[in-house]
């Protein structure tokens, strides 16, 4: 299974206090459930009512569930504590349910049991209406905390895998996902590609325009080589200038296509900043995995001299490496195949 490149949007958003405001109802006493309702709604509540813990357990597979359940604990089919058992075992990751059990058991043992069975809270029958209300508070205070708490670790585990300028992998993410990438496709018998991008006198930028202008390029052209791959394909900055492209299952005709893709987004376009147009071109190499045995180490070896040969060519062009497998040639600007022989394999240094 390819590894695409999460977004922050995709992790999970914090509620607020207001939001946790959809609630379960499962009892088949149908005068409690009408009264239960009524408070609820009246306190501004979403509420969806259940008459068994059967149906109340196909509420719960919704795409968006309740994030409160009341559940009697006497129920047909199944009961309120079996419920919180599937509920707890069933429970997806960052999504928490908080459970209210009530009962006209108030023995401490049934406390105990409805607890261990993952409720939160327990309430014995006849319900008081100020109680209720307040444990409900309790429980989306829980509920908005939890939920921070998931958005924080998803936050955190974003800054240490994303580079914090331009959004994409960083280079110990990119590199261990490169790892797996290989090894994947080493069982499953199919080849990787490798891009090694590197911004054409962007030293120049710096030194003319400063580095905030410099930023500002590297951002958009991050942008816009995000853009241009496949929505599998890991795109990563990394280091400097440098950015660097994983492309799984890819073949030669697909390198080619994808490493034009990327050269041509980039270059046919100024860069608009402050007032000013920049003209950005990048020099790509271009390395391809064999079904055999590729360390991360070589196929990046491969790219990186294709790289250092794409820039003593004229720069603003792609060459494929020869290292990994058969065939070579090189990509020109304007996007025709040229055929050339014997690459160095010095990588040298990159400007």
């Amino acid at each position: 299974m390819n590894i695409s490149e999460p977004k922050p949007t995709q992790f999970l958003e914090i509620a607020s206090y207001d939001s946790c405001n959809r609630v379960l109802i499962a009892d088949d006493d149908i005068m409690a459930r009408k009264i239960l309702q009524s408070w609820l709604q009246n306190w501004g509540y979403e509420v969806i009512v259940a008459e068994d813990g059967e149906s109340a357990w196909d509420a719960l597979q919704q795409e968006r569930p309740p994030e409160i359940v009341i559940l009697d604990w006497m129920m047909p089919k199944v009961d309120g504590v079996e419920l919180c058992r599937r509920i707890r075992d069933d429970q997806r990751p960052g999504l928490y349910q908080y459970i209210l059990l009530v009962t006209s058991r108030n023995e401490k043992q049934d406390v105990v049991k409805g607890l261990e069975a993952g409720a939160d809270d327990y309430l014995t029958k006849p319900l008081d209406r100020n109680e209720l209300q307040a444990r409900l508070r309790v429980g989306k205070r829980i509920l908005t905390l939890q939920r921070g708490l998931v958005q924080a670790r998803e936050d955190l585990r974003f800054q240490a895998t994303h580079d914090a300028l331009t959004g994409v992998w960083n280079r110990g993410a990119v590199l261990e996902l490169l790892r797996r990438e290989l090894g994947r496709a080493i069982r499953s018998r199919v080849s990787t590609g490798v891009l090694m991008l590197d911004l054409d006198h962007f030293k120049q930028v710096n030194d003319t325009y400063g580095h905030l202008t410099g930023d500002v390029v590297l951002k958009e052209v991050a942008k816009r080589m995000s853009r241009a791959v496949r929505s599998y394909d890991l795109a990563s900055r990394y280091g400097g200038e440098e950015f660097l492209i994983v492309l799984p299952e890819c073949n030669k005709d697909q390198i080619q296509e994808c490493a034009e893709r990327v050269r041509s987004a980039i270059a046919t376009m100024p860069i608009a900043v402050n007032g000013s147009e920049l003209h950005v071109t990048v020099s790509i190499g271009a390395a391809i995995s064999l079904r055999s045995a590729t360390t991360e180490t070589d196929i990046i070896a491969a790219a990186d001299a294709a790289l250092y040969k794409a820039k003593n060519n004229g720069r603003n062009q792609t060459v494929l490496s020869e290292a990994l497998c058969p065939d070579s040639w090189i990509l020109s600007d304007l996007g025709s195949e040229v055929p050339w022989n014997a690459m160095s394999q010095n990588p040298g240094l990159h400007s």
